[in-house]
């Protein structure tokens, strides 16, 4: 008998995009093997440390036998009240934290979710491009079509919603400002506006905002890096979610905490799914949060920096890159002696760090018109980004 061969990858799985950074990973181990020091900057992970009395807080919990139960939704109430307390000193917004606040794993396992509990496979996704590569992913995962909105340089990298065909019909908008990658910001105003066009078309309005702490502006800031809940006409939020991570603002990546904030009814889809595939983050996890969330954010200077050295460095190099508002990131457009810039990101960025030890993100990484462009994350010092700077300008831009 002749046994059966089974494809065991469902299409969903198939459906998710290859991640160009498996390259970068083998570029970097051959400039290692090479001999060469590696300066990554391909990843946006904050080396900052997290507040210390997020620190005490997990120290204390791993003194407290009930913190290792499973946690309930009542067990989340503190890190609620909190992340309340947080948007109402934030934003000026007044949220419910029964019904309109629901911690998260991190925002990214908040939006593949959230995705599964607000639409049906072949809706359609208003997505940006380029964008964080993990929206593609959830969006393959929820069985979704992704139409794609253009962020171009003479757009300050907006998404021009006019430009949405009238006949298309999206189920949701995702918007992320200040944006990865290219570190753009959006104002309150744009913020309306999409809402309105939204509200007009039975539009779900999502925004993901995990860099709402690291803006450059001041005293400014809350125009630079403002809430989409502020676009909000009523005290329900109606067809607007925002979700919001600690990953970046309060420097604790590797705990997997944020929330969702908003339309109640969205809040609760997202809770019965959630509460289909998973329990609540630790305890002594929601309790680091929470603890978190009360204190000002630091480490924004570190990052200002950082920026100050990189973006003089790259203008001196010939070349293009616009000075970040907001974000942890540069959005860099390398170009030769003759104004030409480099016409495969990933070949470019694969050479650099095989020849240098310099690691970067391929704009192509992040959607088609990214293509051109490369990512700085400013995670190292600025010394180490002037270092690497001097090493880029002996890589060709083509081969």
């Amino acid at each position: 008998m002749t046994k059966a061969t089974t494809a065991w990858a469902s299409k969903r799985a198939a459906a998710v995009p290859g991640s160009v950074f498996t390259l970068m990973n083998g570029a970097v181990a051959q400039a290692r093997a090479a001999g060469h020091r590696i300066i990554d900057l391909s990843i946006g992970s904050s080396d900052q440390s997290p507040p210390e009395v997020a620190l005490e807080a997990v120290r204390q919990a791993t003194l407290d036998p009930f913190a290792n139960r499973y946690p309930l939704f009542s067990d989340t109430a503190p890190l609620r009240h909190s992340a309340a307390a947080y948007m109402a000193r934030r934003f000026g917004v007044t949220l419910d934290p029964e019904t309109q606040i629901l911690p998260l794993i991190g925002a990214q396992e908040g939006l593949a979710h959230l995705l599964l509990a607000t639409t049906d496979p072949g809706d359609t996704l208003l997505l940006p491009d380029p964008c964080y590569p993990p929206y593609l992913g959830a969006a393959a995962v929820a069985g979704l079509k992704v139409h794609t909105l253009p962020l171009l340089p003479e757009y300050t990298f907006l998404p021009v919603l006019e430009d949405v065909p009238a006949g298309l019909s999206p189920r949701a908008l995702l918007l992320n400002y200040p944006n990865n990658p290219t570190s753009a910001v959006a104002s309150l105003d744009f913020f309306r506006a999409a809402s309105d066009w939204c509200a007009a078309r039975g539009t779900l309005l999502i925004h993901d905002h995990p860099y709402a702490e690291l803006s450059y502006a001041g005293a400014e800031a809350a125009d630079v890096a403002p809430s989409a809940l502020q676009a909000a006409t009523n005290s329900s939020f109606e067809g607007i979610v925002e979700l919001h991570s600690l990953s970046k603002s309060h420097h604790m990546g590797g705990y997997r905490v944020g929330f969702a904030v908003g339309d109640a009814e969205v809040i609760a889809a997202l809770s019965r799914v959630k509460g289909a595939v998973d329990f609540h983050p630790w305890l002594g996890i929601q309790a680091a949060a929470a603890a978190a969330l009360a204190t000002v954010p630091a480490g924004l200077e570190v990052f200002r920096s950082r920026r100050d050295a990189l973006v003089p460095a790259l203008h001196a190099l010939g070349w293009q890159a616009e000075w970040p508002q907001a974000s942890m990131y540069v959005w860099a457009r390398p170009l030769d002696e003759q104004g030409r810039g480099v016409q495969d990101s990933v070949a470019y960025a694969v050479r650099a760090a095989r020849q240098t030890g310099v690691a970067l993100a391929p704009g192509r990484a992040f959607g088609a018109n990214g293509e051109g462009y490369v990512r700085f994350a400013l995670v190292q010092p600025p010394e180490l980004l002037l270092e690497a700077v001097r090493r880029l300008a002996d890589v060709e831009l083509e081969e």
